[in-house]
């Protein structure tokens, strides 16, 4: 997840809006105006299938510890 927060962070920085304000906009249709660019459709289509995957495994994740709890998820490792 860290690695896609990062990605994330690059079109948060580049656009100046966060990327939950960016997906609210964008799937309520407030950026068709935008479609005209080439550079910026290309960067919401990818910001948003980024986004996307970010909410399924924190979504993941969040069922994952509601299931099996933190004591089981979590890894340790043993020092040496």
């Amino acid at each position: 997840m860290k690695l896609l927060e990062r990605r994330l962070t690059l079109y948060e920085e580049k656009y100046g809006v966060l990327s939950a304000d960016f997906y609210a906009a964008l799937t309520g249709g407030r950026l068709a105006s935008y479609d005209a660019f080439d550079e910026t459709r290309t960067d919401f289509s990818r910001w948003k299938g980024i986004y996307e995957t970010w909410l399924r495994r924190k979504e993941a994740y969040a069922r994952q510890l509601q299931e099996r709890g933190l004591t089981e998820t979590l890894r340790v490792q043993p020092a040496y």
